[in-house]
């Protein structure tokens, strides 16, 4: 049975995604089996989700897109409202078995939340409720840009009231402008405790392979049965 990681970010549009898939190819050249998730997906483009299909490229065992990806709408807005206007509801119990399934094949699942930490996926629950009922170790990606701070404080804070672990965490910086960069890196790494995983300099033309030689996947730290331990 293999180990996971729940990936979480800042905010919706902040390369959750690509950190996904270049942790995928990082453990991948570890000698690892990996496999990407992303247990619920809102917004296609002409009948693909995005997400979806760079994890399964990123992914180096062979599954399907139905496998890593339970839930998927067409609509680009909160998965309570895309699963609502679908006349659907997401159930977590089969979000946990299709976790089950992958983490059989593979020695790394890496599990991509939808949004931000907090995001509602049905009328009672977030994702706080979907990384806490996997049991996963968290690793936050923090879109480098005014306001992050804040942001990437409280999202720490709420990952660990769900009582989970914050695995570490990545900078990835989407705003060329952002002034002061090194101070706001070097004040989370004083405040976020955990390990800095890697500082992903802009570019347009980053892709998961470039990325994933910024990923430093050794320091992530063993931590219970929940950790693969390089």
């Amino acid at each position: 049975m293999g180990r996971g990681y729940f990936v979480t970010g800042t905010d919706t549009g902040i390369g959750k995604t690509t950190i996904s898939c270049a942790l995928l190819r990082a453990f991948a050249a570890q000698g690892l089996q990996a496999i990407g998730m992303k247990p619920i997906a809102a917004g296609s483009d002409n009948g693909q989700w995005q997400d979806v299909e760079q994890l399964l490229a990123a992914s180096n065992v062979d599954v399907t897109r139905e496998q890593i990806n339970p839930y998927a709408f067409d609509t680009p807005v909160s998965p309570h409202i895309a699963a609502q206007q679908a006349g659907m509801k997401i159930d977590l119990s089969e979000i946990q078995q299709a976790y089950q399934q992958l983490s059989d094949k593979a020695d790394i699942v890496i599990v991509e939340g939808a949004g931000g930490f907090l995001v509602p996926i049905n009328a009672l629950q977030t994702g706080a409720d979907l990384a806490r009922a996997l049991n996963l170790p968290v690793i936050l990606v923090v879109g480098m840009r005014l306001g992050c701070l804040n942001h990437a404080l409280l999202t720490a804070q709420a990952i660990r009231a769900a009582g989970l672990t914050l695995a570490g965490w990545v900078a990835n910086c989407i705003d060329p402008q952002m002034m002061v960069l090194e101070e706001n890196i070097a004040t989370l790494e004083r405040r976020l405790n955990g390990p800095l995983l890697g500082m992903v300099p802009f570019d347009v033309k980053m892709d998961a392979h470039k990325t994933a030689g910024f990923m430093d996947v050794v320091r992530l730290v063993c931590r219970g049965n929940a950790v693969y331990c390089l």
